[in-house]
């Protein structure tokens, strides 16, 4: 094999050459402190500016709707922690799901510690929600939702039109997140069309750098702070902006390939890798049909994990065994939905961009089936 595939885009993308130029330009010419009121400020002002324009326009928001951050994992904190400040005069009671990314759990699970009553909605074994969970478990004292717009690991949607609609219902005071990590740039989302309060989004999910991310934050709602500090991004993120990520990450966006062309190229790349791990003996897909196809999650047989993990990156193929973050412990996301544990310990998550092609699918699944002849044998 003559070249790497990397098929691990839910854990970092490669930076595109958009966003590495802004970076370098941001360092070496147009490097002033935005705060900063000469010309030389006032240009990197402008630059941050237009950045945050183009992460509004990709979810038809306002400018001054975009709070930039370090990433999701602040973002995520900012948001659950900020409205559970917000609302704890309103209600007591925080809704989410059992499947969602670890710093919304673990964030609400400090939460739950000081008193807050949790109510975490169990996915089934497809990696589904259903509305009618919704509706049941918002009651008038809920004060926060906080749902995945698309699940890291499996890919499965949440019904996040129901959401709204139960809150509403319940006539709680409940403010609505949107954990958009893995959504930002690849489905349509426009939160305020769809009664979103709270949205995060990561600059190198999308081809931008690390260390960059956003918070959307409805236009009116005033989210108390976690630092302080400083008059910077509203005050709720004080402290000098991370120029070159930030404004990298604005260039990352705006390059990205209309989501409607990107959703055809991944369907049919999605459809075909199905096709064709399908004839591997072995490999259970745990990623329903209808899951985002930038993702697919699958079990090989009964060889653990990491080991097949290794056994493919020796070959120059790159693939996740569950969430990056969780570092190698036990999905909880598989856990949630009641997969067995063979399944779960042999489990690989591959994760397209739109630089993937059906060669890089074709050579994971050959390296898959001679791991799974060389390696089922071994003690």
């Amino acid at each position: 094999m003559d070249h790497d595939i990397y098929l691990d885009n839910s854990a970092t993308t490669r930076v595109c050459p958009q966003a590495v130029e802004k970076a370098l330009y941001m360092m070496t010419q147009c490097w002033g402190n935005p705060s900063s009121l000469h010309a030389k400020g006032s240009a990197a002002a402008r630059e941050l500016m237009e950045s945050r324009r183009r992460i509004a326009a990709v979810l038809g928001a306002e400018p001054e709707e975009i709070t930039f951050l370090s990433g999701g994992t602040e973002a995520n904190n900012l948001a659950v922690l900020g409205a559970a400040k917000w609302g704890q005069k309103r209600g007591h009671r925080i809704v989410t799901t059992a499947f969602e990314h670890s710093s919304v759990l673990d964030s609400v699970r400090q939460l739950e510690k000081e008193g807050w009553d949790v109510c975490y909605l169990q996915p089934d074994r497809q990696g589904h929600i259903t509305p009618e969970q919704v509706f049941s478990a918002v009651t008038p004292d809920t004060v926060l939702v906080s749902m995945m717009a698309v699940n890291n690991e499996v890919g499965t949607m949440p019904p996040l039109d129901a959401v709204p609609a139960a809150i509403r219902r319940a006539k709680a005071p409940a403010l609505f997140h949107v954990d958009a990590v893995q959504a930002f740039g690849k489905i349509p989302l426009r939160p305020g069309r769809m009664g979103i309060d709270l949205l995060t989004c990561s600059s190198h999910k999308i081809h931008g750098p690390k260390g960059a991310g956003a918070l959307y934050k409805r236009r009116g709602l005033y989210l108390p702070p976690r630092a302080f500090g400083g008059e910077q991004e509203g005050k709720l993120r004080p402290g000098t902006e991370a120029m070159p990520a930030l404004c990298a990450f604005g260039a990352a966006a705006a390059a990205l390939p209309p989501i409607p062309d990107s959703l055809r190229k991944m369907r049919e790349l999605n459809t075909f890798a199905r096709q064709e791990l399908q004839k591997i003996d072995g490999v259970i897909l745990h990623s329903p049909p209808d899951a985002l196809p930038y993702i697919l999650h699958l079990s090989a047989g009964h060889v653990r994990a990491q080991t097949m993990l290794n056994f493919l990156s020796q070959r120059g193929i790159y693939v996740s065994s569950g969430s990056a973050c969780a570092k190698g412990a036990r999905s909880h996301v598989l856990t949630a939905m009641g997969l067995p544990e063979t399944e779960i310990d042999a489990s690989l998550r591959i994760s397209f961009s739109h630089e993937n092609t059906r060669q890089d699918v074709q050579a994971l699944c050959q390296a898959l089936q001679e791991g799974l002849q060389q390696l089922v044998a071994r003690p």
